[in-house]
């Protein structure tokens, strides 16, 4: 009998081999192929240490997470049952190994570096800073990167860099951009690694899980939900199912169970409020038509990641999703609330409003979500509750197929999926056009220099 170590090796080898053999598939959607001048794209090719080996080390950071489970499915992970066939237990950290497989499948994929409009690097940047993040390189973080810029200045083929000097590509990190900003001081007391912070990659478009407000180069798209539809028949299937849920909660809040002592802050106002408003819904009969006012979703140390039954049902359930800044100022339950039709309440702009303008356009938020400035919570007294029942339930409809219109834009269908799906733009349709854009516009504005 093998020991165990080495079936988990032979497990994630052949899994990693059988990944690997896609990356020279050619793209058969010839029929969506319109015309694709000034979208071209080159998918540089790099040594597999940047990409696919570092899967073989899923369970060596166990401070971080044994995340052997979830690279199955080309980072879809694994289903959350049988016969499911849109449900996953999606971790957003393999967003880098999902934005890869679906790079494939571009129809507008070029061998021809010097006709691409953009360069795609399939490095799993988030992947491979764990070793700077929990590993034995703790200390050397401000190298993160360094090896990567090595190759694509001096390989066989250092021109495709030197053509634009980077302004031309971009990569996917899966992890908030605040992991990759440590100053180049090599501070150990300052979360991170520096690869954000080297000039070596000043000019290459990052699409990160959340961006910083300053710099140009970095762009948060979508965290990766757990809803990987493969055809339209079951994403509309599961419109239909949001539109007819009823809705007997007011507001629901999905997140860990801390924040209830120490200093004033929107997390603990909410979970105060929510409840008390639970106690008083139990004596007096909930209030506004709602059988209750707020429920409380405990994801205390994580358990909620990889199992979306435990806040999807809740959040279908709830006409209000409430979305407060945890350690960062984002959160992907905002993407499972849009998801389950759950209105989003956002305390601060840096929660979604000045991250995702490709897909969530700014000048239309108060369209879908409703905002309550977290300073009114936190030092004014405001309730929330009270502000969500002011809101008639006519304009709760109203916003709510405003959040079905745009659900397939925030979501990252299954690859391999129907022609008929392909109509919908979603999460990485969105991305890839935006990325094509800032490119263009940027090498417009170095031309004009």
């Amino acid at each position: 009998m093998l020991p165990p170590p080495f079936v988990k090796f032979t497990t994630i080898f052949f899994a990693t081999t059988f990944f690997f053999s896609l990356i020279h598939i050619t793209s058969q959607q010839s029929d969506l192929e319109s015309d694709c001048t000034g979208k071209w794209i080159h998918i540089r090719q790099l040594p597999s240490r940047f990409n696919l080996d570092l899967l073989s080390n899923c369970s060596t950071y166990e401070i971080f997470d044994n995340f052997c489970p979830y690279i199955t499915n080309h980072g879809l992970g694994q289903k959350t049952h049988n016969r499911s066939r849109s449900w996953y237990r999606t971790d957003p950290h393999m967003l880098e190994l999902l934005f890869h497989r679906r790079m494939l499948e571009y129809p507008c994929l070029t061998p021809d570096p010097e006709s691409a409009t953009a360069i795609y690097l399939p490095y799993y940047a988030g992947i491979d800073s764990l070793r700077y993040l929990y590993g034995p390189e703790v200390n050397s973080s401000f190298e993160h990167g360094l090896d990567l810029f090595h190759f694509v200045r001096h390989s066989d083929s250092p021109s495709i860099w030197e053509r634009n000097y980077g302004h031309d590509h971009f990569l996917v990190m899966a992890r908030p951009a605040w992991d990759f900003s440590q100053p180049l001081a090599n501070d150990p007391t300052v979360w991170g690694t520096s690869f954000l912070e080297l000039p070596e990659f000043y000019n290459v478009t990052a699409l990160t899980l959340e961006s910083r407000a300053y710099p140009w180069q970095e762009q948060a798209i979508p965290y990766p939900t757990s809803f990987h539809p493969p055809n339209l028949a079951l994403l509309e299937s599961w419109v239909k199912r949001v539109r007819r849920s009823r809705r007997t909660s007011l507001a629901m809040f999905a997140g860990g169970g801390g924040g209830v002592s120490g200093s004033p802050n929107v997390r603990r106002s909410i979970r105060i409020e929510c409840e008390n408003s639970t106690a008083q819904g139990e004596e007096n009969g909930g209030g506004g038509g709602y059988g209750k006012l707020c429920d409380f979703v405990d994801c205390s140390n994580g358990i909620c990641e990889h199992d979306p039954i435990r806040f999807m049902k809740p959040m279908l359930q709830a006409s209000f999703c409430l979305q407060p800044p945890g350690d960062t100022p984002t959160r992907r339950s905002t993407f499972d609330a849009i998801l389950a039709g759950c209105i989003p309440v956002f305390f601060e702009d840096l929660s979604a409003k000045s991250q995702y303008g490709w897909h969530l356009p700014e000048e239309r938020y108060e369209e879908f979500s409703v905002f309550i400035p977290k300073e009114d919570v936190v030092f004014k007294g405001v309730k929330i509750l009270d502000v969500l029942l002011g809101i008639p339930r006519a304009e709760v409809r109203r916003i709510r197929e405003k959040l079905l219109e745009i659900m397939p834009g925030i979501m990252y269908r299954k690859h391999g999926s129907s022609l008929g799906l392909m109509t919908k733009k979603d999460a990485f349709d969105i991305a890839v056009e935006g990325t094509l854009q800032r490119i263009k516009s940027r090498l417009a504005e170095v031309a004009a220099q």
